[in-house]
């Protein structure tokens, strides 16, 4: 059985057993996250699309850790005009571990 499930703006497809890398949630290292916008679930010819969510679908997760993407450099050059500046920028995520999909 496989779903696909949408938070922090962006959509994932995962399954029982997957560990998944998703936009920071507030929740401790080890706690149980439940996802409720579920967009899509199927299991094989089976498959169930919201409009835009599955009523009574719940996909459950435990949090592994949280950690910090790497680096994005941001460069902004004009030539000849003494102008360069640098940035950089690392995203937090939250690693989760998916331990259940039911569907109504």
């Amino acid at each position: 059985m496989y779903a696909v499930i949408a938070t922090g703006g962006k959509q994932y497809r995962v399954s029982a057993g997957t560990v998944v890398r998703v936009e920071k949630l507030e929740a401790d290292a080890g706690a149980t996250v439940e996802f409720n916008q579920v967009l899509l679930v199927g299991e094989g010819a089976d498959v169930a699309v919201g409009t835009p969510y599955v009523t009574g679908a719940l996909v459950t997760a435990t949090v592994q850790a949280h950690g910090k993407a790497d680096k994005v450099g941001i460069t902004k050059f004009r030539r000849r005009k003494h102008y360069l500046r640098r940035k950089g920028h690392r995203q937090p995520y939250t690693e989760v571990k998916v331990t259940g999909i039911t569907a109504a």
